[in-house]
């Protein structure tokens, strides 16, 4: 009798799980899940689902072929897309890079976008905010001054009419703090890489039409208003750092999704 209730059980279980859904009917639920992702615009997620479906379920041969064929399609909307946006990021490229002299030196090690409003011909002997740019699309801020007696400049505040931003402190004894002396004249720069602008350059190129004056901080304080075109130097290096940045996301996403579509 015991021998009886225990097969009873193992038949009952070998029938409901013969009876559950199928690899193909897990998998349908996948993709329906997938196209609702699709028609939200949601193109991550959906391909998330779509590539997982032949591994979660190697049974559902029609439904992975489905899932292969609409990662195909997706697939290659994305890479047209991204190259139609390419296109049009080279055609701002080469408008906005009109505006720069592109050199490199021995002491480059990436080649410099120089504002030509901002070359050293235009910009030796006055004081004046300065864009720096390279073909990575680094950007970063300097305060030049130039005058009879030393500042001592450590950072640099951009302002009006209430409205302000101000760099960090850069120490008289850190490397991105210069200073050098010729007859009379004395040279003062001070060079906020890595972010220490703090929020500077935005604040130069989202306000460039405005009476923008600026102090640099020291032992003495020296003011400037900041001429129209060192605002547009500064407008212009930020449009192409972004356009830069971006550009080089877009062709190394281009060049994945070749490799998965296969295009040459």
């Amino acid at each position: 009798m015991r021998f009886s209730v225990k097969y009873l059980i193992v038949l009952i279980v070998i029938f409901v799980v013969a009876c559950g859904p199928s690899d193909e009917e897990k998998a349908r639920v996948k993709l329906n899940l997938a196209k609702t992702f699709l028609e939200k615009q949601d193109t991550t997620n959906a391909l998330i689902h779509l590539d997982s479906i032949s591994t979660l379920f190697p049974e559902a041969i029609y439904s992975a072929n489905v899932a292969k064929n609409l990662i195909n399609e997706i697939n290659f909307d994305l890479f047209q897309r991204k190259e139609a946006e390419l296109d049009s990021l080279k055609i701002q490229f080469t408008k906005l890079e009109k505006s720069f002299v592109k050199e490199k030196t021995q002491f480059d090690r990436f080649a410099q976008y120089i504002h030509k409003r901002q070359t050293f011909q235009r910009a030796w002997d006055r004081s004046y905010i300065q864009v720096h740019l390279d073909e990575r699309g680094e950007l970063y801020l300097s305060s030049n001054y130039h005058g009879e007696n030393w500042l001592n400049h450590t950072g640099l505040r951009v302002y009006d009419q209430g409205d302000d931003a101000k760099t960090e402190t850069i120490p008289l004894d850190d490397v991105n703090n210069h200073r050098s002396d010729f007859m009379e004249a004395k040279w003062e720069k001070v060079s906020y890489r890595n972010g220490k602008d703090n929020g500077a350059i935005e604040f130069i190129a989202n306000n460039a039409e405005r009476r923008l004056k600026a102090v640099f901080l020291g032992k003495e304080y020296y003011y400037i208003i900041l001429e129209t075109y060192d605002k547009q130097a500064v407008k212009d290096a930020l449009a192409l750092s972004k356009t830069i940045k971006r550009t080089i996301i877009l062709e190394a996403e281009i060049q994945t999704l070749q490799g998965k579509l296969q295009i040459n």
